[in-house]
């Protein structure tokens, strides 16, 4: 089954809590802090594998989570970090932001990869909270969440060569005819429901890929038909074959389906209108007069296209087609050619740096009770003993450093005032 869109969730792990430990050494009655540091949560890191065409595992499974870093230990230990989970997609995927629909990679090279999800950083032991005059802390730095996000896995084939056209011209015919590639093939629309690939090995040239696109009809830039399925596959190709019915055997003027295809190309992004295309005038064998044909290649050569006519079913005027797509691609870069939107998405690494999103978020209640929330809001909680002076000293040092009193007062705190932070309650004094 070929599936080319899925919604899933990911889940970086947690780093690992700092741990609070004394020294327990013989003969050493007074030993000091000595707690170790928590261990980095491992990361979700999505790379491209040349093995893989679809997306269909990720039917199976919707959420993915990476290892949580262990806890510090005594005698200055480190936790070890959590490892990554490294999940393989298709060359081609495309991954975006649920919600806002941001893209955040566009895998489209084997072996790249893209680290879309941030383990939490290990918290500190209290071994890095001695000083002078707090020579035995009694608290430690907690570890801290992982990056979850639920996100779209879109798959946009990559292709050297797309197929084009109406249904039912002989698209997936050529294909099974000059591929190892076994399309479904009848004589009814949309015998192709989704995306069909094939390897063309021909003579001594480089082997190149043919993907036979979906057919698509009037209104599909709007999603009629097959609509968006098919134009999001055609994106990647660096070159078109047009394939038209010559013979017009449906009642169809190829003529019209040109105008018609190419227009819905237009609507859907202008940069694939200007895509390379090579006309295809197939089932030749069908038209009686050889003068229809000649007027239908020379309409064509005098817009400016090259024109062949062929008959994929008795596999005539294929040899001469396949000349002009080798000698086409050879003179091509060797990259797919991104549309506008996508040219600053094609990069390797997507990092998100925790420290620069906002910590924590102030809003005043109806009560007039003030409500301190956010990442920095529960790590100061849980890493404040309150049983010991040294500690409440160092959450009062940290409220002044991040800020968090200056936008109190912005907001008009004044003394005796509810402040609650996390899930703990204080009145304030200056």
């Amino acid at each position: 089954m070929f599936v080319d869109y899925v919604k899933i969730t990911i889940k970086a792990g947690k780093g690992g809590d700092g741990s609070m430990a004394f020294r327990r050494e013989k003969y050493v009655p007074d030993g000091g802090p000595a707690g170790g540091d928590g261990g980095k949560g491992g990361d979700v890191v999505f790379v491209a594998d040349r093995g893989l065409n679809t997306l269909l595992k990720f039917r199976y499974q919707k959420e993915y989570q990476a290892e949580n870093g262990e806890n510090g230990q005594g005698s200055n230990k480190s936790g070890k970090s959590g490892k990554d989970l490294v999940i393989t997609v298709p060359i081609g995927t495309i991954i975006r932001e649920r919600h806002t629909k941001k893209i955040l990679s566009d895998l489209a090279r084997e072996g790249q990869e893209a680290v879309v999800a941030k383990g939490g950083k290990g918290g500190k032991g209290n071994q890095h909270f001695a000083t002078s005059i707090r020579q035995a802390p009694r608290f430690a730095e907690p570890g801290q969440k992982g990056e979850e996000k639920e996100l779209i896995l879109e798959l946009k084939v990559l292709a050297d060569v797309g197929l084009v056209g109406f249904p039912n011209v002989g698209k997936s015919t050529f294909l099974s005819k000059v591929t190892n590639a076994l399309p479904k093939i009848a004589n009814y629309h949309f015998t192709t429901l989704n995306p069909n690939l094939g390897v063309v090995q021909y003579k001594d040239a480089p082997e190149f890929v043919i993907a036979d696109i979906p057919g698509i009809i009037e209104g599909a830039h709007e999603g009629a038909g097959l609509g968006h399925r098919f134009l999001r596959h055609i994106e990647r190709t660096r070159l078109m074959l047009h394939f038209l019915d010559a013979s017009g055997s449906e009642g169809r003027d190829p003529r019209k389906d040109f105008e018609i295809i190419n227009n819905e190309l237009k609507m859907y992004h202008p940069q694939l209108a200007k895509r390379k295309q090579i006309v295809v005038l197939n089932k030749m064998d069908l038209i009686e007069k050889q003068e229809e044909l000649e007027e239908l290649m020379e309409y064509f050569s005098q817009q400016g296209y090259e024109v062949f006519a062929t008959s994929a079913m008795m596999q005539k005027g294929i040899e001469p087609l396949l000349n002009s797509v080798i000698r086409n691609l050879s003179e091509m870069e060797d990259v797919y050619i991104p549309l506008e939107e996508e040219t600053e998405t094609a990069i390797r690494v997507v990092d998100y740096d925790e420290e620069k999103k906002k910590p924590f978020e102030i809003t005043k209640g109806a009560d007039g009770v003030f409500y301190v929330t956010g990442q920095l809001a529960e790590n100061m909680i849980r890493r404040v003993n309150f049983e010991d002076s040294h500690s409440i000293a160092y959450f009062q040092k940290i409220m002044v450093r991040e800020g968090v009193e200056a936008e109190l007062k912005k907001m008009g705190v004044r003394n005796g005032d509810s402040v609650v932070i996390d899930t703990m309650e204080f009145e304030y004094f200056e």
